[in-house]
Parts: C-alpha cells; sequence; structure tokens
C-alpha cells in the first residue's frame, strides 16, 4: 500500500528558559528543538519486514504513519529522555580521515566541522589526539570554536576525540576537548581473542583491568563524560563483553560502544549482539549503547539500522562513507532510513540531523578529502536522482512518488531542470545570493563578489546558468585551501604541428609576479612543467580526472588531481608506526579545461606547502592498536 505524508513542521521555540548563551555542562537540563522543516512530502512505499525495533509500540505495518513533532531531547551523556530518539556520532575527521589519501588541514577540518554542526550531528569525532601535535592542534580549535557555537535554539554539538586505553592519550585527549562546552574522551582497547593473543599479548583479567583503570583515569580528570569502545566486538566472547562492559560502566563509562571492527557480522547477528548485551550487561540501564560497523562486506548500514532496532540509541557514522579500508556506516543512508521510515516499521526511531544540509556537507568532504562518491552511491552519488530508463521517465512526469521515495531536495540536491530561478547575463547579485542560498550555500561578502563576477563571465557565454554551474563555482571558490601561489595568465600553443608550449605567470603570498616557460607532451603537461619551474618544489602527480558537470559543449569542467611530495609531508601512523606519505588534493573549476586543470594544480600545491607537519606524539609501542 502506497502512503504519502508531509513531513511536519518543527516550533523553534526552546521549552525552557535558559539562555543559549549560559554555559551548558552535563548537569544543565536544556531541550533542544529539532531545527528542520522540509517543505516536501517522502513518498514510499510499505513492504513486509522482518524487523523489529527494540520500542513498546509500533506502528502496524498496513496504516498510514502519521509522525508527530520532535524535539531534540535535553543533553544527559548517559541518559535520552525520549526513547525513540537516537544520536549521530560522526567520526569522519576520525576514522574517515585514515582513509588511505585522505589528508585534511587543520582549516579544512575546521570548516567540516562547522558543517557538521550546521548539520546537526550530536557529537562530532574531531579527532586523535595522541596521533600528532597536528592532530592535537585540529581537535583543540574545534572544541573552542564549534563545541562552544551555541545556535539560536540551544543547541551545541559534543566535542570527542579517540584515546587507547593509557595514561598518556587519555591525558592528551583531555588537554584537546576540554575547552568545548560538552567535552569527550572516546576510548578503546581490543576484546577478542585473535587481538588479546597476537597484539596486545595480555590475558583478559589484564585488559579488564586496564578498561576499567583508565575509564576511571578519564573521569578523574575531570571529564563527566566518557565512551569505551571494546574493539572488534563483532569477534569477541559475549560473556567477557557482559563482563568488561560492566566493569567500565562501574568505573564512569557513559557510553558504550559497540564496534564490528572488521565489517564480519550480517545484519541479524549484530542485532542479536546489541540485544544480548542490553539484556545481560549489568548496570545498562545507566548508560547509551552506540553502535561502529565497518563495510568490510557492504552491511555496515544495514548492521547500524539493525542495531538501533536492537536497542542501541547513538549510531556512529562517516559522511560518504569514508574510512578505514572498505569505510564506514554512511551518515546520509543511516539518517535517510530512519527518516524514510520514521512511522512506521522502525517503530518511531529519529534523529535531530537537519537533511537539507546533506548535500553540501558530503560535497564539502568529496572536495577537501579528494575521496570520490561513485555515481551510484545511494543518497548523495550524481545519479542518484537520475532517470534514464524510458518507463521511469515515464513514471516520473506523472508522478514523481512512482520511482523516487525521497525529493532530492529534502538533502539539499536541486535538480537543474526544476530551478525557480533562471540566471543568465542579466541576473544581479541578488538574485545570485537568492539561488545560492537555497541551495544551500552561506557565503561571506568577499566570496559572493568573487562568484559574481565568475558567474557573469559563465553567463556571457551561455544562455542560462544551471545550478549545477552554481555548484561548480562555488566548489572552485569555497573549498580552495589558503593562498601561497595564485595563478595570474596562462597561455598554451598545442596541436599536430609542434611540441605543446605553455607561459604561466603566478603570483605568490607577497604579491610578486613569476613567469616561466615550458614544453610537454601536451597542454596541461606544458603547463604543470612551467608551474614546477616556478614554485620549485618537487611532487608527484597521483591522480588526475576531469568531468562535465552539465551537458552541451558550453559546459563546466571540474578538475581534480593528487599529488605527493617527494621531499617531505611524511608521518608515522599512530597504530603500526609505519612511514605514511601525505597526499594533497586540489579541485578547479571553468569552462577552459587547461585554466581549470591548472588551477586543481596549484590549489594541491597550495595545500601541500600551507601544511605544517609537526613531529608526532610517540607512544608505547605495546600500546599500539588498529582503529575501532
Amino acid at each position: 500500500m502506497a502512503a504519502v505524508f508531509s513531513t511536519p513542521k518543527f516550533s523553534p521555540t526552546p521549552t525552557t528558559s535558559i539562555s543559549p548563551l549560559d554555559p551548558i555542562t552535563p548537569h544543565h537540563h536544556h531541550h533542544f528543538p529539532l531545527h528542520f522543516s522540509p517543505k516536501h512530502s517522502f513518498p514510499f512505499t510499505l513492504k513486509k519486514t522482518t524487523i523489529s525495533c527494540s520500542h513498546p509500540q509500533q506502528t502496524p505495518s498496513n496504516s498510514t504513519p502519521t509522525p508527530s513533532p520532535r524535539r531534540r531531547p535535553n543533553y544527559i551523556p548517559n541518559r535520552i529522555s525520549d526513547p525513540n530518539y537516537v544520536r549521530i556520532f560522526d567520526t569522519t575527521l576520525r576514522d574517515g580521515e585514515q582513509s588511505p589519501g585522505a589528508s585534511l588541514t587543520s582549516k579544512e577540518k575546521l570548516d567540516i566541522a562547522r558543517q557538521l554542526a550546521k548539520l546537526g550531528v550530536d557529537i562530532i569525532e574531531a579527532g586523535f589526539p595522541a596521533a600528532s601535535n597536528d592532530d592535537f592542534e585540529a581537535v583543540k580549535t574545534i572544541a573552542k570554536e564549534v563545541g562552544n557555537a551555541v545556535d539560536a535554539d540551544g543547541y551545541v554539538p559534543v566535542i570527542c576525540c579517540l584515546s587507547r586505553c593509557n595514561e598518556k592519550d587519555i591525558r592528551r585527549a583531555w588537554e584537546a576537548v576540554k575547552y568545548a562546552k560538552r567535552p569527550r574522551i572516546h576510548t578503546f582497547i581490543a576484546t577478542s581473542a585473535i587481538h588479546m593473543e597476537f597484539k596486545l599479548r595480555k590475558t583478559k583479567e589484564q585488559v579488564i583491568e586496564i578498561a576499567r583503570s583508565m575509564v576511571s583515569f578519564a573521569r578523574s580528570l575531570g571529564c563527566d563524560d566518557v565512551e569505551f569502545s571494546p574493539e572488534d566486538a563483532g569477534r569477541s566472547d559475549k560473556e567477557f563483553l557482559y563482563e568488561i562492559l560492566g566493569e567500565v560502566i562501574k568505573a564512569g563509562a557513559t557510553t558504550l560502544n559497540i564496534p564490528d571492527t572488521v565489517g564480519i557480522t550480517v545484519p541479524t547477528e549484530f542485532g542479536k549482539l546489541i540485544s544480548d548485551i542490553k539484556a545481560n550487561t549489568p548496570g545498562i540501564e545507566n548508560v547509551i549503547i552506540s553502535t561502529h560497523c565497518q563495510n568490510d562486506l557492504g552491511l555496515s548500514t544495514a548492521n547500524t539500522v539493525s542495531g538501533a532496532c536492537a536497542g542501541a540509541r547513538q549510531l556512529e557514522v562517516t559522511i560518504n562513507g569514508i574510512g578505514e579500508r572498505a569505510g564506514n556506516a554512511s551518515l546520509e543512508e543511516v539518517v535517510m532510513i530512519l527518516k524514510c521510515h520514521e512511522g512506521d516499521v522502525l517503530g518511531g526511531l529519529y534523529t535531530g540531523i537537519n537533511p537539507r544540509h546533506i548535500y553540501m556537507t558530503s560535497m564539502m568532504v568529496e572536495e577537501y578529502t579528494g575521496l570520490h562518491v561513485q555515481p551510484h552511491k545511494a543518497i548523495v552519488g550524481r545519479n542518484a536522482f537520475a532517470h534514464e530508463s524510458g518507463i521511469h521517465q515515464d513514471g516520473m512526469l506523472k508522478h514523481k512518488g512512482t520511482y523516487e521515495i525521497i525529493a532530492p531536495e529534502d538533502i539539499g540536491f536541486e535538480r537543474s531542470n526544476e530551478a525557480g530561478i533562471v540566471l543568465g547575463k542579466l541576473s544581479g547579485r541578488h538574485a545570485l545570493r537568492k539561488r545560492l542560498e537555497e541551495l544551500g550555500y552561506e557565503l561571506e561578502n568577499e566570496q559572493l563578489e568573487n562568484i559574481f563576477w565568475r558567474f557573469k563571465a559563465v553567463a556571457d557565454q551561455k544562455k542560462r546558468v544551471i545550478d549545477a554551474d552554481l555548484r561548480a563555482l562555488v566548489s572552485d571558490e569555497v573549498f580552495q585551501p589558503e593562498v601561497v601561489w595564485k595563478l595570474h595568465d596562462i597561455q598554451v600553443t598545442c596541436g599536430t604541428l609542434g611540441l605543446s608550449t605553455a607561459t604561466v605567470k603566478l603570483i605568490d603570498a607577497e604579491g610578486t609576479e613569476h613567469v616561466a616557460c615550458s614544453v610537454g607532451t601536451g597542454p596541461v603537461d606544458s603547463a604543470y612543467r612551467a608551474v614546477n619551474l616556478i614554485v620549485k618544489e618537487p611532487v608527484t602527480l597521483l591522480e588526475y580526472s576531469m568531468t562535465a558537470v552539465t551537458e552541451g559543449i558550453d559546459a563546466i569542467a571540474t578538475t581534480r588531481v593528487l599529488i605527493r611530495g617527494e621531499n617531505s609531508h611524511a608521518s608515522t601512523h599512530a597504530y603500526t608506526g609505519e612511514t605514511v606519505y601525505r597526499t594533497f588534493s586540489g579541485i578547479g573549476a571553468g569552462m577552459d579545461i587547461v585554466v581549470c586543470s591548472v588551477k586543481a594544480f596549484i590549489g594541491a600545491l597550495n595545500k601541500m606547502l600551507g601544511f605544517k607537519e609537526k613531529p608526532p606524539v610517540k607512544t608505547p609501542a605495546k600500546t599500539t592498536t588498529e582503529s575501532v
């Protein structure tokens, strides 16, 4: 039976008289309203399912869901007043950055953290302070700025950071995160037989004592919000899990995270693991159960939802599902699953996420990390709302609900053929700003001015500038690193009559002009060689890709490059001790493919030159572990 409902609008009025600017601690009880009121409906088809949620009342599967307005409950570390509310814990800046090829500068981490707060995540895991001084400073900055930015509704995210179960790591974590209004320490130790025997070389009794004492130590520092993870819980003995989790609860843990570290479980198995822990762990009623599912078998999202149905009320996810190996459960997938089934088979589970910011956040993470989103990626892939089949197109023309369970506008994605405002060469700044705001971009005046003149240049060559063009221009402007070198002019000669040559003029940070000329195998190669003659920083070009953001011969092209410095930017991996060479990505957009290619290359060079690598903080080799 098909059912369509309109998402209700939520009142922005807080239910308490406490000022949003008042100091907030875990002992202050605030009501955080869900700041989200999309205007579109979610058409979907209800189907029979074997999933059942840990909730006293279920909406019958054959009835039309009638969700009521929900408010984000007061934040209390170890308790949620509404049994249906699910906290979203985003670890893009910690586990996500561990993706091979993903390197983020401190500025980029701060930008992403701000965007995650705009998205409405409950907890931001900002990094692993013991890994390096750079990570420590990034977490500290995020804690001070994002962790104290209380919005008009009283919402402010918890700022969390990871630490291994040793005093040095935990003390370092607290020094970084303590500046936030709501700081959290997340500590972990392995509990599976294979990890304890071959990695830790410790007995069960020793592991229990370490976990108990380190959670207690974290609390003794003044941290009232401590999360504990038994690493590789998916392969751990259940009786041992009940025992160690019971002990850390006694020691003061407020959240118990159950990680499927190697992504080995299937949904029924992982759901049963959560329900068994809930039923057999002493003191479990005094903590929040969390999930952290890796995607090695492609089941991370399914396992996460299964865990929520079994009683977990915190879900650890990343934007675009990035992370170690095959990645993590994807925030956008998990959130929209709960949203689409808010009133039926999932028993009323809901989050505080504002999905209108999903697409913008996905783009930011993609641009900053250089990790491409696959075209058919659920929710945020470029094909997620594309319909090519004649049958599908016919159905869409008659009623969008025939083939779309989510309106793309609800995640902040506007289709180019459905834009409300047609922008052209006669459009002014006001129309441009309004359209950008509708697309989810809030730009500073200087950024808007730069984009406006680039928009006018494009509009002079195209009859109509569509949303995809605007996104490309915004990405090229907003997602660029701090300027060390800036492209001023470029001239290329190429073809079949002779060697390709390029003359490039760059401007350095002091405003001095530098000119170089080079030959190469093609216009892009010759231009890159000319840039190298000026910058004099040897690099290896690892990846180069170009895509047209729209159809037609006059399309804007977006270029992405990935480079690695040959002489520097090596660091020590926090877990293995191996030398890791950082990579740096850059993007460029424009109607001239050579120009945007050079801009992408210079952007990557600026990121590399602006990255100040600091010596890593060394920790004893015996405590080395893998990620949760």
